[in-house]
């Protein structure tokens, strides 16, 4: 049986050994520089509902 599709960070992992797969998984896109950094993120979300809102950040790499 497949593993559930998570569509959100919201989501909860249904076991342990899902979440530890998922946790493997972000840690293999962080090492392979598939990340943003926070304070991008930050100026993003502080851009919502300006005028000049920022586009969502893209991984850039490191």
């Amino acid at each position: 049986m497949a593993a559930p599709k998570l569509q959100s960070i919201f989501d909860v992992p249904p076991d342990s050994a899902e979440e530890s797969r998922l946790d493997a998984l972000a840690d293999a896109d962080f090492d392979a520089g598939r990340s943003v950094a926070h304070d991008d993120v930050v100026k993003w979300l502080r851009s919502w509902g300006q005028a000049d809102e920022l586009p969502c950040p893209t991984p850039k790499p490191r």
